[in-house]
């Protein structure tokens, strides 16, 4: 059996080299060509996957080690009978991580705390429900928004679009892209939304890019400057407009979800499916190829304001602003696309806040809350 995987994938050789032989390529690159032959195809978000990739080939089972599929042509596949497995809340935790990285690292920059703030969360599934959780247990007001969820399961807990525009400070965006139909998610956020948010208001778009007018909110912060932007996701990708890059107070390379942790768990749910579309058993767990991470444990001696607790903490696993520095640093020598296909190729080992043991000394127990709702993992003394 040969399996074509893209090669950014973690622990390729552990979940699929007892499948068969693994040709591991750079995800853009992979071609018809390189499938001509293969029995099964193993990718990420950057690679088509549709009838111009596959037709004539032999490739029967394809996966994706992400959360999102709509860079999958599942009609084609369903319609020649080729197996599909996706990743579903893969890297739920490290979206989370990311948001609430980012929220508390503009709150810092620009004087405002997040506790008082009130949070729309746009799209309440995989991604949306944990980062609800999150900042319910941190205190912070929050609304949601999911008409689909609101259809099937009742208004209750739910609001509009419009009521989360007229009142949140924040707005997070975390909806798949769907291009047709009752729900339809391209465009989401139109000039009309775009130009309705309050001035001082925070769009966060960690979701995908499609979902946003990136014209409309490049001509909003150029002309009244009045809004902060925090984006991980863009229009066009990897080709994505300069100018909104240049405009956004935190901009990173589609890379909210890339933690070592969410990768390895989107390969191994991949593994598994692949495993019983073979009709063999597998014991393959996270723990079997999930390293000990490098700073296990962090101590806080005496109580501080939560909100550095949490800063402090958060930084000790992961600071958004780096992957933000490092792709304004790429595309200083390289086009914006290579720079950003760069620097997700290459992304240096992050993990998740749930691998950070915080060890609280007696006078900083009141921090243990807050931080257990911001998902590191507390010890306490007494």
């Amino acid at each position: 059996m040969k399996l074509v995987v893209d090669a950014n994938i973690p622990a390729s050789e552990a979940c699929f080299a007892a499948f068969g032989e693994v040709v591991r390529l750079p995800g853009r690159e992979i071609t018809a060509r390189h499938v001509k032959d293969a029995d099964a195809l193993v990718v990420r978000s950057v690679t088509r996957v549709n009838q111009a990739l596959l037709a004539g080939s032999p490739v029967r089972f394809v996966g994706t080690c992400t959360i999102g599929t709509d860079h999958i042509d599942t009609a084609y596949l369903k319609a020649h009978e080729i197996a599909f497995s996706s990743a579903p809340g893969c890297n739920a935790e490290a979206v989370v991580d990311y948001v609430l990285a980012s929220l508390l690292t503009l709150a810092e920059r620009q004087g405002w705390s997040l506790a008082r703030r009130c949070v729309g969360v746009v799209g309440v599934g995989n991604v949306g429900s944990r980062l609800l959780a999150r900042l319910q247990g941190l205190g912070v007001k929050v609304l949601a928004c999911d008409p689909p969820r609101a259809a099937q399961e009742g208004s209750a807990g739910f609001e509009t679009l419009h009521t989360l525009i007229s009142q949140c400070d924040v707005l997070c965006l975390h909806t798949p892209l769907v291009t047709e139909g009752p729900y339809r998610t391209h465009h989401l956020l139109g000039a009309s939304a775009i130009n309705a948010l309050k001035p001082g208001s925070i769009v966060v778009n960690a979701g995908r890019g499609d979902c946003m007018d990136s014209d409309a909110l490049a001509k909003r912060l150029t002309q009244q400057a009045d809004l902060s932007a925090v984006l991980d996701v863009w229009e066009n990708e990897p080709d994505i407009a300069p100018q909104l890059h240049a405009l956004a107070e935190l901009a990173t390379p589609h890379v909210a979800g890339y933690s070592l942790d969410g990768k390895l768990r989107g390969s191994l749910m991949v593994h598994h499916a692949l495993a019983e579309y073979l009709g063999r058993q597998s014991t393959l767990t996270l723990g079997d190829i999930c390293p000990l991470p490098a700073l296990g444990e962090l101590t806080l001696q005496q109580a501080i304001p939560s909100e550095d607790a949490l800063r402090l903490c958060m930084r000790a696993v992961y600071d958004p602003r780096r992957d933000h520095d490092r792709w304004t640093r790429e595309m200083q020598s390289q086009a914006m696309g290579s720079a950003f296909d760069h620097c997700r190729a290459d992304y240096p080992l992050r993990r998740e806040f749930a691998t950070l043991k915080v060890r609280l000394c007696e006078n900083a127990g009141s921090l243990a809350p807050g931080l257990r709702a911001a998902g590191f993992h507390v010890l306490t003394e007494t």
